[in-house]
């Protein structure tokens, strides 16, 4: 069902940005506000959301019943069928809200073919609306908590089978086509992102792609990994270690270790993504590997695993309760071995920052025997 809380307060930010309406295609935002988790297609189907919080749902006829049980009582279904096109079903919508010649924004969930056909057929100053739903989606309120904690104890309990289960000989495709097995076990509803399994000088690239290389003795293995919950997100990062690791990759291993603790001390209602992101590079840089950390420490998550806030140099807009983020710093030596440490961590009203997962970070807890 449409949540009618969020919807309201959806048409609070339309009349604070100027805009009369918002149309939500197939995206986290359109699953935000509806509940509705639908993938893209060439069929056009969403909802449009108006200043003072009406709505009409964009169907084609072939996902009708989909919309109907995911939105209930909307008080207006835009029906097209295949041989129609969707143009004049919107233009109906349009005015049964009364917006055909008004502002009207898109979110990133609409294609840029259809926004052009609406465009030459209707009335209408279109809005780039990629980013309007950021203010409601990334303060989590504590029921969304609740299942990003539950999310997070899973990817946990997937990282300790992923510890016994790793053996020098593996390939890194054997170990990746095991994580989607851990994450059902564990209750998982699905993988959030295909992970990352990158061992020895793979593990320089920071979101390798491969996975062919066979597991070694003494290979330090990075493992970036989360799956979902009633469709919250989970996201973590461990190195691991197979054997003895060399005094290189310890002295390594714990700069950032340091790093990913400074980037969590600093979290606290007030300080910025800037003001994160800097304390935990400043361990980086300090140590001399300021070169090898040429990425940001975080971003937000939440339905999407990439959302804001981000924690990033530039970002000095305040870090607000129910802001949930990663802290993961790495540093990556090409040719040689990457290590990157990862927690999310929530911003709780208390003034603390509360870290999402649990496994350990030491180096003697990461290593396999």
């Amino acid at each position: 069902m449409i949540n009618q809380k969020r919807l309201k307060r959806l048409a609070g930010e339309l009349q604070k940005l100027g805009w009369d309406a918002i149309y939500l295609g197939p995206s986290t935002d359109l699953e935000y506000i509806g509940g509705l988790d639908t993938h893209p297609d060439e069929r056009v189907r969403g909802l449009m959301v108006s200043k003072d919080a009406r709505c009409f749902a964009m169907t084609p006829l072939l996902y009708k019943e989909e919309m109907v049980k995911a939105f209930g009582d909307v008080p207006f279904y835009a029906e097209w069928n295949d041989h129609e096109g969707f143009v004049d079903a919107f233009r109906r919508g349009c005015e049964h809200l009364g917006i055909v010649g008004a502002k009207i924004a898109f979110n990133d969930g609409v294609r840029a073919i259809d926004m052009l056909a609406i465009r030459d057929a209707m009335d209408m100053e279109m809005c780039n609306g990629g980013k309007a739903l950021d203010p409601l989606r990334s303060r989590k309120d504590e029921e969304e908590l609740a299942l990003m904690r539950e999310a997070s104890r899973m990817v946990d309990e997937v990282v300790r089978k992923l510890h016994g289960f790793i053996r020098p000989g593996m390939t890194e495709r054997q170990i990746a086509k095991k994580i989607p097995e851990f994450f059902e076990e564990a209750g998982s509803d699905d993988i959030s992102f295909n992970p990352i399994v990158a061992s020895g000088p793979n593990g320089s690239m920071p979101h390798y792609g491969g996975d062919q290389r066979v597991i070694e003795e003494n290979d330090a293995i990075i493992l970036d990994l989360g799956g979902r919950y009633k469709s919250y997100c989970s996201d973590t990062t461990r190195t691991f270690f197979v054997g003895t690791p060399t005094e290189e990759q310890k002295k390594v291993y714990e700069i950032v270790r340091l790093a990913q603790a400074a980037g969590e001390a600093a979290v606290r209602p007030g300080v910025t993504g800037q003001d994160v992101d800097r304390a935990a590079r400043k361990v980086i840089v300090d140590a001399g590997y300021g070169d090898f950390f040429f990425n940001r420490v975080g971003h937000g998550i939440g339905l999407a695993v990439h959302e804001s806030p981000y924690i990033i140099e530039g970002n000095d807009k305040p870090l607000e309760p129910g802001n949930v983020f990663s802290v993961e710093p790495g540093i990556y030596l090409p040719g040689k071995f990457g290590v990157r440490i990862e927690n999310l961590v929530a911003v709780r009203p208390d003034g603390t920052g509360e870290a999402l997962n649990h496994f350990p970070r030491d180096i003697e807890s990461v290593r396999i025997r």
